[in-house]
């Protein structure tokens, strides 16, 4: 070959170089760019016997600088990084609503307990009754707005929801029409590639690693599969599938994500898909949002019940039995849209002890031969039985009512607490109709003899199914040291200072102990010190007015231990839930700036390998420069030695 054609090969190569290198420089800011290099390699070589001759340069390969494996660090760095800055956005919101030591729910607590209170300080007197009343529905109104504000938050998770799916949608057809391309332009031997359409498809993906967790795998042609959840394909070759926010089949108002096969939506679980933004909104929403929302719901249906459980054994003001204070929330049952139509199944899940409520909701399916009701938070099974039922079955407090027919698989979710700080009302509609009386009255007339004196009184629940008409007076015999009187048909359980409780049947005497608790037909009461022979004690109806006996023992359920089994009050209950929010919050944000501080490393050692360095391609400029000027040199002398000898031929 020609000195000509050997300077040509080097001016083509040399300027090549600059090229490239003029491309990492005008490229160095864009994102997702990776460095790219000329590889040159010699021509073969001309010669024999005396030797071989070279014959130039030529260009092997434009090198793109990239590192699948650091590449690979990036993105999973990259996707736990965004799942845990979308969760900590969130749950913050949450931490902030209910910590707020002024919006919060333990301020109306306390308020309402106050003139609780303050009404029996006060002898039930009107003011104090409006007082109480008013810090009632005060109470009731800030259960319903902090519920409002997780269902807006709620909503807030479902349009991200949406609004990732669209987006993974959107990358996932992005990246198949790359793999075409990049398929198309390839050369057999996989060393001349289309760099820039390389980088263009690894920043798509890392883009979709900012939205859900992708697993990555070399396929056929240069080509990437791209994979979700547990396994679905998102993008093989130059084809993709598509995701799609959908309701869920038990509850058509939440969001979830399911995977588009021949126009049919599969749901995906919620645990299926972790990181990035999608996965920290599905996460945030199961293990802090739903369980948040079920324990003020749990807390707000515990205050109601038990609270009008004592209010029901008191009497108000114009001497009526108290009813309802609170509105209960009843359960929440849906159905699963894909049950057979023909089933006929009806389920009720009614509280029946709010004090062994969970904050876990149910799932209710017919397996072929049983109705099972699971726990979800622990996948606890009880099978109802026997059925068809004869009374409901009792399980965390929940009376469970099944009925009617069902195909193998149909089921049910049952949300027994979801909506109890919504539906957390007031019933009563008048303050006289506080019931602060407790309903018996006991008295000690002045022609008794003795010392013993009887106790106030107090009613259980059992006084409700028949309460007191007239009075009773029991009297003491001294011969017997028994008491008798007692209403008729019905038998008395005594239980001394000892703590020994024993039964008498109706129409027997009664042993006198002093100190002794009586408790008959639901009334309870003590007889102290030392009785006369005939000396008689009176228990009567009572008028309601005036009396705060029932209005005492309404504010002491604020320090008594209710729920989870009788070991927390209302208030120690929000506080677990504040402080379990809060320990939440702490942990993903601990969580996010180390996810941060990871990423940023991965990403160091994946720029310095890719990464466009300003001040080495301005060495290279020079480099490549000099280069070319050389091989223009290389061409001068070969057209000076070539016109040399066509002058030497004159």
């Amino acid at each position: 070959m020609s000195l000509l054609s050997i300077g040509k090969s080097g001016l083509f190569a040399a300027q090549a170089a600059l090229s490239t290198t003029g491309h990492n420089i005008t490229n160095a800011n864009v994102a997702g760019y990776s460095r790219q290099g000329v590889v040159q390699s010699t021509s073969t070589a001309m010669g024999g016997t005396n030797g071989y001759i070279g014959t130039g340069t030529q260009i092997a390969q434009v090198k793109r600088y990239s590192d699948d494996f650091l590449n690979a660090q990036v993105r999973t760095a990259q996707s736990a990084t965004s799942g845990l800055e979308a969760y900590q956005a969130q749950v913050s919101q949450v931490d902030n609503l209910l910590a707020d030591t002024t919006s919060g729910l333990s301020p109306a607590l306390q308020d309402f307990f106050s003139a609780v209170q303050n009404l029996t300080g006060d002898s039930a007197g009107v003011p104090s009754r409006a007082a109480m009343l008013s810090s009632a529905e005060t109470l009731a109104s800030r259960f319903q707005s902090m519920n409002g504000r997780l269902e807006e938050i709620r909503k807030g998770v479902n349009t991200q929801i949406s609004s990732s799916v669209d987006s993974i949608n959107s990358y996932a057809s992005q990246i198949a029409s790359l793999n075409d391309q990049i398929g198309k332009l390839s050369s057999s031997d996989s060393l001349n590639l289309p760099n820039d359409l390389l980088d263009q498809r690894d920043q798509l993906i890392m883009d979709l690693n900012k939205q859900v967790k992708a697993t990555v795998v070399a396929g056929d042609n240069n080509s990437l599969t791209v994979s979700i959840g547990s396994g679905q394909p998102l993008v093989v070759g130059s084809q993709s599938f598509q995701l799609a926010a959908t309701g869920s089949p038990t509850d058509q108002t939440r969001v979830t994500v399911g995977y588009v096969t021949n126009n049919k939506v599969t749901p995906i679980a919620d645990n299926a898909l972790t990181g990035g933004e999608l996965g920290g909104a599905l996460e945030f929403r199961t293990k802090s949002l739903d369980t948040a929302q079920n324990a003020m719901g749990r807390i707000a249906i515990g205050l109601a019940q038990t609270l009008n459980d004592q209010h029901h054994l008191g009497l108000d003001a114009n001497g009526n039995p108290g009813g309802d204070f609170f509105s209960v929330a009843p359960a929440d049952v849906t159905k699963n849209v894909n049950n057979n139509i023909t089933s006929t199944t009806a389920i009720t899940a009614t509280v029946s002890d709010a004090t062994q409520l969970t904050t876990s909701d149910y799932k209710v399916d017919f397996d072929g031969a049983n109705y099972n009701v699971t726990r979800l938070s622990d996948n606890k099974k009880t099978v109802i039985s026997p059925f068809p039922q004869t009374t409901p079955q009792t399980i965390d407090g929940l009376d469970f009512a099944v009925s009617g027919k069902a195909d193998a698989g149909d089921n049910f979710l049952v949300r027994p607490t979801i909506n109890g700080a919504a539906n957390f009302k007031v019933a009563l509609t008048d303050q006289s109709q506080i019931a602060a009386a407790t309903p018996i009255a006991t008295s000690v007339p002045l022609t008794n003899t003795g010392t013993a004196k009887i106790s106030a009184g107090t009613v259980d629940k059992n006084y409700l199914a028949a309460p007191l008409t007239s009075a009773v007076n029991v009297s003491y015999d001294g011969g017997t040291k028994s008491l008798s009187g007692f209403p008729a048909g019905q038998s008395v359980s005594v239980t001394t200072t000892g703590g020994v409780t024993t039964a008498y049947a109706a129409g027997t005497a009664v042993p006198f102990s002093d100190g002794a608790s009586y408790t008959v037909g639901g009334m309870s009461f003590t007889l102290s010190g030392v009785p006369g022979n005939g000396d008689t004690y009176t228990i009567a109806p009572n008028s309601g007015t005036g009396d705060t006996r029932n209005a005492g023992l309404i504010g002491q359920l604020q320090s008594k231990k209710i729920l989870d089994n009788g070991s927390a009050s209302y208030q120690s209950a929000y506080a677990r839930l504040v402080s379990d929010v809060g320990n939440k919050t702490r942990e993903v944000q601990a969580n996010a700036d180390a996810g941060a501080a990871q990423l940023a490393q991965a990403q160091t050692a994946a720029n310095n390998v890719s990464g466009v360095n300003l001040d080495e391609e301005a060495a290279n400029l020079l480099k490549y420069q000099q280069a070319y000027q050389a091989a223009g040199k290389v061409m001068q002398i070969a057209d000076t030695l070539f016109d040399t000898l066509l002058s030497i031929g004159h």
